[in-house]
């Protein structure tokens, strides 16, 4: 009795795994819900920001960048390549002898 029972439902488990299920259909309704709800989480605002970049050019060691703007970046006369960024808006070129100063200044705008 025990070993028929055991059959009985060993075939029943086997039969429900032969029931043919469309699995394409499945994962594209699963991808359009993922894409939807990726939609939904980022807001519009973000995905129009730019990056907008200017140069400012000095005379001597130091060049800052406007109100708003941060350095990302320096460029010295004489061929220096040793700077730093102060206060996060003001390149340094670091070498004795400088003429001028460049600092590469970006923010992030709508």
């Amino acid at each position: 009795m025990k070993t028929t029972a055991c059959s009985l439902l060993f075939i029943i488990s086997f039969l429900q795994l032969m029931v043919p299920v469309n699995a394409e259909e499945t994962l594209d309704s699963v991808t359009k819900k993922l894409k939807e709800a990726r939609r939904l989480e980022r807001p519009p605002s973000a995905m129009t920001k730019r990056l907008s970049c200017t140069s400012i050019k000095a005379s001597g060691t130091l060049a800052s960048c406007p109100p708003g703007m941060i350095a990302t970046g320096c460029s010295c006369g004489f061929a220096c390549g040793s700077w730093n960024v102060q206060n996060e808006n003001i390149c340094h070129c670091l070498c004795p002898i400088i003429d001028w100063t460049v600092a590469r200044c970006c923010q992030m705008s709508k």
